[in-house]
């Protein structure tokens, strides 16, 4: 639950900021008239996402079961490479996500309905994809013994909507974030998250036989660590972990940590080193007719 909660609140919060520098900003130009729009195309993601998310569960339950690991596992590994170009991203594009975003927003006001409605839908369809996506492969991984799923979709689900509220009060000026903090944080928790989906979707295809060295284990601690106890399940829940890992499995979770990692700090402080040291007095914005305090200059 705690992986999938972290999940949900960062991709959530993410989706939940893009809302609401759309909507600020058309509220501090005075063109209230165009927000059914926006909210049109917001509405038509969720949608989306919420679909494609019913097709990730459901759709291949009615295959053998070395079809669905073999699945399982490639879109395991295709979530971590979204979540990982999203987090590499992030690191260094995020300081002027506002600007961008308002900026098209002008362009497509100009245009029409039409266009408002695309905006939205590409601006929000896009984090809600991707969220799904890898919600799915983190949930899959934390699935517990008994198959339940229940766990992690109830963590997923309070991390989205602590996301919505954390949006909310951001926009009413209630709350003040420092999102480079933040997404620094979360983003490097988010590596080792992604790790262990990606170990994971290598066992799914060892099991369906696409990988070789499913017997080869580099360690079993399954007497020393017992899988039934709260601290495998933690381990597990967050990190992925398994007592019995094969070679290729802890290889893949060591490479992808020992590169990601250095390049995401990397990212990190040359953005940091890339920030003027100092800005002109703004001011002071009225509650809920501005972009979010602190994310136009904050970066993550």
């Amino acid at each position: 639950m705690p992986a999938n909660y972290l999940i949900g609140l960062r991709e959530g919060l993410e989706a939940s900021l893009v809302v609401v520098i759309l909507v600020a900003h058309l509220v501090k130009t005075d063109r209230r008239g165009l927000l059914p729009a926006v909210w049109t195309g917001v509405a038509l993601s969720l949608g989306v996402s919420s679909a494609f998310g019913a097709v990730l569960t459901f759709g291949d339950r009615d295959l053998p079961h070395t079809a669905q690991e073999a699945i399982g596992g490639t879109l395991s590994i295709v979530a971590v490479g979204f979540v990982t170009s999203m987090v590499l991203w992030m690191a260094t594009a995020a300081r002027g996500l506002s600007g961008q975003l308002r900026g098209k927003l002008d362009k497509a006001a100009v245009t029409g309905w039409t266009s408002l409605v695309l905006l939205a839908v590409l601006a929000v369809g896009r984090e809600g994809l991707e969220t799904a996506l890898f919600l799915w492969a983190a949930t899959r991984t934390a699935t517990g013994a008994d198959g339940s799923t229940a766990g992690p979709l109830i963590g997923a689900l309070l991390g989205l909507l602590t996301a919505v509220v954390i949006g909310w009060l951001v926009y009413r000026g209630a709350l003040r974030l420092n999102l480079g903090t933040f997404f620094a944080w979360t983003g490097g928790f988010l590596i080792f998250i992604a790790a262990g989906v990606l170990s994971y979707g290598v066992h799914d295809l060892q099991e369906a036989g696409v990988l070789p060295g499913r017997s080869a284990l580099a360690f079993d601690v399954s007497n020393v660590i017992d899988p039934s106890t709260l601290l495998a399940t933690v381990l597990k829940g967050v990190f992925n972990f398994s007592p019995a890992t094969t070679w290729l499995e802890a290889l893949v979770w060591v490479l992808y940590v020992a590169t990601v990692l250095p390049l995401f700090v990397y990212r990190q402080r040359a953005d940091g080193r890339a920030r003027p040291t100092a800005r002109p007095a703004q001011s002071a914005p009225a509650p809920g007719t501005t972009t979010p305090p602190g994310y136009e200059g904050a970066s993550a």
